[in-house]
């Protein structure tokens, strides 16, 4: 059993069991229910043949004869009539060929009744007559054995059907409670664990800031040290500001009144923004930066804030993972019907068993100092799903990682679609100025 998911499975069992009892106690009552109707049903009809029949036979009573009643003790007692004529001091004749006497016990009825005669269940109804030897008790019966079986077929079908019911009942209750209750409990045990992350993220940026202002109170400092106090405490406040800020905008984006409505955006234009503002960075840590924009129009349904975020943490997840003297290389072409975003590095790159766990919030491939809280690529995430985005994550041919978006192209431009952009090329080589800064 997934430990992670234990929780979700006791309670999926408990209310499979909970949702079985309360179906098998429904379906007892209307599988009663059920049997009593189709019984007092089948009832009703045998009693109304009764009354037919007793009606006939009272008819033919007066012209009773020492043959007995009628002619027609033919029969045995699966025959669907039968008729005794009782009289006080006897004798009792019965249209049953064996001449199956009733018993004395039965002979004074009058409603309708269920009794057995010989082991065979018989519906009798009764009445006096008159006939030319004098008063009787005339009982009229009904072999009822086809209404008890039938009634016995009911209640064997019932019950074979009600323990397939409770069985689907039982099962899919646990499947469907499993499937439900799943990403719940992840997504609290995520909570959780984003919680207790985030706790121990701004713990340590607060235990250098508790540590510099107590020694900076324990007893006076020369200027140098002060200074150097506060470029620490200043350097770990701008951390925990931007962890908050990360924190804030991912809570947000889980808001559908934090998401910005979507227009249509040109990805080469962000791509070229992003890259002139990364051109510093590259020049700064002798990386050479290599941006490729293709033929226009390369235009998406999104945000362009959004689509600025994503190039930026990116763009900036390549540059924290490159070697000086190292590559990096960000393009963005028209890929058939899609536009395709590409950023890669010629650092370590990605192992294969930590790709499925570089979006997760806090994550990192490379536990070392200075490589972000683990946030920047959850953000990027967000952004490619609310974006309707698709992820291809690789290894560059430069040596490192390649991250790869691709969205649905959107043929809309302000230009003339029969004119589109150029493709624009260029190479920030390694301590070189960005173009149009020489």
């Amino acid at each position: 059993m997934n430990r992670r998911l234990e929780r979700v499975d006791v309670a999926s069992l408990r209310v499979a069991l909970i949702s079985t009892g309360l179906v098998a106690v429904v379906y007892a009552i209307v599988g009663m229910v059920v049997v009593v109707f189709v019984t007092s049903n089948l009832t009703s009809q045998v009693d109304s043949k009764l009354a037919t029949s007793l009606a006939a036979y009272e008819r033919f009573v007066p012209r009773f004869t020492a043959n007995g009643v009628g002619d027609t003790g033919q029969g045995g007692l699966n025959s669907p009539a039968l008729a005794w004529l009782i009289f006080p001091s006897g004798p009792e004749f019965t249209t049953i060929a064996d001449q199956t006497q009733l018993p004395a016990a039965d002979s004074a009825v009058t409603a309708p009744m269920t009794t057995q005669v010989k082991g065979v269940d018989v519906r009798l109804v009764g009445a006096n007559v008159v006939t030319n030897f004098g008063p009787a008790r005339l009982v009229v019966g009904y072999d009822v054995d086809s209404v008890s079986q039938t009634r016995t077929s009911l209640i064997v079908t019932e019950a074979a059907a009600g323990v397939v019911l409770l069985l689907l009942v039982f099962f899919g209750t646990l499947v469907v409670g499993r499937r439900v209750g799943a990403p719940i409990e992840l997504a609290r045990q995520r909570q959780l664990e984003f919680t207790a992350d985030a706790s121990h993220e701004l713990r340590t940026p607060l235990a250098v800031i508790e540590a510099q202002t107590s020694l900076a109170l324990n007893q006076d400092r020369d200027p140098a040290w002060y200074r150097h106090a506060f470029q620490r405490v200043g350097s770990e406040s701008g951390r925990i500001r931007r962890l908050v800020d990360d924190l804030l905008w991912l809570a947000r984006v889980d808001t559908p009144q934090g998401r910005p409505t979507a227009e249509p955006v040109e990805v080469g234009v962000v791509v070229h923004q992003s890259a002139e503002r990364f051109a510093a960075v590259a020049e700064s840590r002798g990386i050479t930066l290599q941006v490729s924009v293709g033929s226009g129009p390369l235009v998406i349904m999104g945000s362009s804030e959004w689509l600025d975020r994503l190039l930026g943490v990116l763009l900036d997840n390549a540059f924290k993972y490159a070697p000086e003297g190292g590559v990096v290389a960000v393009s963005v072409g028209a890929d058939g019907n899609r536009v395709r975003l590409v950023v890669e590095d010629s650092g370590p790159g990605i192992p294969d068993d930590e790709r499925p766990k570089i979006f997760d919030r806090f994550h990192r491939a490379e536990e070392q100092g200075g490589y972000g809280s683990g946030l920047g690529l959850a953000i990027a995430d967000a952004v490619v799903r609310h974006t309707h985005g698709r992820w291809d994550v690789n290894t560059s041919t430069l040596g490192g990682a390649r991250m790869a978006v691709s969205w649905a192209r959107v043929l809309t431009s302000s230009k003339d679609p029969g004119e589109p952009d150029p493709p624009v090329s260029w190479t920030v080589p390694a301590g070189q100025p960005p173009p149009g800064e020489a």
